[in-house]
């Protein structure tokens, strides 16, 4: 993630309150679906993750995250036509404040399992998802840059960055298991 400052004068209304008041970063990513679970045995590390979301519409969302004992407030703001970038903010709660919050919540609260998969210089993270998720593996890569060169590994399927569908804030509203329904149908 690349850090930015945002600097406007209090009448450019183009520019939300959270921009002007906030250090932003840019989080470059790219997202796959992932084909087995052949990546289990590459990993050194994984995590139980549950997470809501107070607000999501498609300019910005604001995230409520706890992973083990520790929980986090995130605000993510809208995509590059690509997918790959965004800008997004991240502070450490205290995680009986997170707790509290996830009753405020939209739709679905989202649980995981994430796995750490170092390749080279970089990490994957590999979600597992439970509930009325389950079934789906998404992988996902931070990049430096969003034309950076990485190696793929084998487990690997198609790219679904810019297939707003995967987000995890649309997974809240529409779960995986809505989707096989309608396939089946």
């Amino acid at each position: 993630m690349s850090n930015i400052f945002i600097s406007c004068n209090n009448n450019d209304k183009s520019i939300t309150l959270v921009q002007r008041i906030i250090k932003m970063n840019i989080e470059i990513e790219r997202k796959f679906l992932v084909k087995n679970n052949d990546f289990k045995k590459m990993c050194y590390d994984k995590k139980h993750i549950t997470q809501g979301y107070l607000n999501s519409n498609k300019k910005s969302v604001v995230r409520v995250r706890i992973i083990d004992n520790l929980a986090f407030l995130t605000i993510k703001g809208i995509s590059d036509e690509s997918g790959t970038t965004r800008f997004e903010w991240e502070k450490e709660i205290d995680i009986e404040d997170a707790k509290e919050l996830m009753v405020l919540c939209e739709k679905e609260i989202i649980e995981k399992i994430r796995y750490y998969h170092k390749l080279e210089n970089h990490i994957f993270e590999i979600d597992e998802f439970l509930g009325k998720n389950k079934g789906l593996i998404i992988a996902e890569i931070e990049l430096k840059d969003k034309n950076e060169v990485f190696l793929k590994p084998d487990y690997l399927e198609i790219e679904v960055t810019n297939n707003v569908n995967y987000y995890n804030s649309n997974l809240s509203l529409n779960p995986f298991k809505n989707w096989q329904k309608k396939t089946s149908n």
